[in-house]
């Protein structure tokens, strides 16, 4: 459990500069330009899609049967990938969008903080709780996807 709060405090840490960098107009100019750059923007986007694709591998873990076996490491591995989400979103964007891609960052964000303030840090096993946070986990997720999908459609579509 102490090792699910260290990616927790890893992640908050990321998450925390990466919202410093935003509100405090932190740039890096060779990474402003990148960011510009049409490949750069398709292979780190693929990048985050690869990352949120992995995310739910945890899922599968827990619902399929025979990769139950398997879900308690994947549980250590998605929170330890989790806290690396503000780092890679940072090395796609370092702005929210606009529009969808805005609604996109904000429940990205929201979801990525969520998933840092998870059971083992706020240290309560209550049934009602659990049950309410792995909805709204898991609802954001959802729509994160289903954003990513159509942002990558939107993004081919016009290029």
């Amino acid at each position: 459990m102490k090792k699910n709060i260290n990616a927790s405090i890893l992640g908050m840490v990321f998450l925390l500069v990466y919202f410093l960098q935003f509100f405090l107009k932190v740039k890096w100019d060779w990474l402003e330009e990148l960011q510009h750059d049409e490949l750069y923007k398709r292979w780190s986007g693929l990048g985050i899609a690869i990352f949120i694709l992995f995310q739910w591998l945890l899922t599968l873990t827990r619902v399929i049967p025979r990769l139950r076996k398997h879900a308690v490491k994947m549980t250590v591995i998605h929170k330890w990938i989790g806290a690396l989400s503000p780092v890679l979103f940072y090395a796609h964007s370092t702005g929210f969008g606009y529009g969808y891609l805005a609604l996109l960052s904000y429940i990205f964000f929201a979801n990525t903080l969520l998933g840092y303030v998870n059971l083992d840090v706020i240290k309560n096993n209550g049934e009602l709780l659990f049950k309410g946070w792995m909805i709204l986990h898991v609802a954001f997720s959802l729509i994160i996807t289903i954003l990513m999908f159509f942002h990558v459609g939107v993004v081919f579509y016009y290029k």
